[in-house]
């Protein structure tokens, strides 16, 4: 069998539309798809931090990343998705005195799954983050496993279930490999949304060449990752 062709990461253009609009329908089939408006609204802000995963040689969408800076003062750290976002459309992007990149929007084709999208696109943001000198990535994890749990466990308790390794979270286990960090658990995120019931973890990846450890400070510690076991008493 042979090997599919690579993927890359370039920023996004305006003929990627039809195929981003696609994909959107295709991972999101009950909710509406990005709008030809606010992708060209994200262009018209900040080109930079926009991103497609092209499968080299077919041109083929495989994922796309949508950011944003943002001065994170301004907003409640429980703010819903439209806030951070101008509902979708990143008018209020503040290059000038914002320190942190939004991340609103990452997503990988259904069909190119497993092929390590998702990771370039991680890797494309951390790029970003450290050429523009920021201080981090903030984003929105929709826990996306909780309507299985919600029954029986807060949704506070069950991202620490994901965070110790317990439970696996399609959305969140993925991003904590990657380096991020559980700020905190708020609803309303996406409130209509069935998967999360509206929960979402604030996640957060330092940039180490600019942070320092009180950029750390408002993290929840009851989120924090679990420590190195101890070794047990030899036989």
């Amino acid at each position: 069998m042979s090997r599919p062709p690579p993927v890359r990461v370039r920023n996004t253009r305006r003929e990627d539309f039809d195929g981003l609009i696609e994909m959107c329908r295709a991972v999101y089939p009950e909710s509406p798809a990005w709008t030809v408006e606010q992708l060209e609204s994200h262009l018209r802000v900040f080109p930079e931090g926009q991103l497609v995963a092209e499968e080299e040689g077919t041109g083929r969408v495989a994922g796309m990343a949508a950011s944003l800076v943002v001065r994170w003062d301004d907003y409640e750290t429980g703010g819903a998705w439209r806030d951070f976002t101008d509902h979708g459309t990143f008018r209020n992007h503040d290059p000038q005195n914002g320190r942190t990149l939004y991340g609103a929007e990452v997503m990988v084709h259904p069909g190119m799954r497993r092929r390590g999208v998702g990771s370039l696109l991680y890797d494309a943001r951390r790029d970003l983050v450290r050429g523009l000198g920021l201080l981090r990535i903030r984003a929105g994890a929709r826990l996306r496993g909780y309507h299985r749990h919600a029954d029986r466990m807060s949704a506070g308790d069950y991202a620490r279930s994901v965070i110790r390794g317990e439970m696996k979270d399609p959305t969140l286990s993925f991003q904590l490999r990657h380096g991020f960090r559980v700020v905190a658990v708020v609803g309303g995120y996406l409130r209509h949304d069935p998967e999360s019931l509206g929960w979402s973890a604030v996640i957060e990846w330092l940039n180490p060449e600019v942070a320092t450890p009180a950029d750390s400070a408002d993290r929840d510690p009851s989120f924090a990752p679990p420590g190195p076991r101890e070794a047990g008493p030899r036989a």
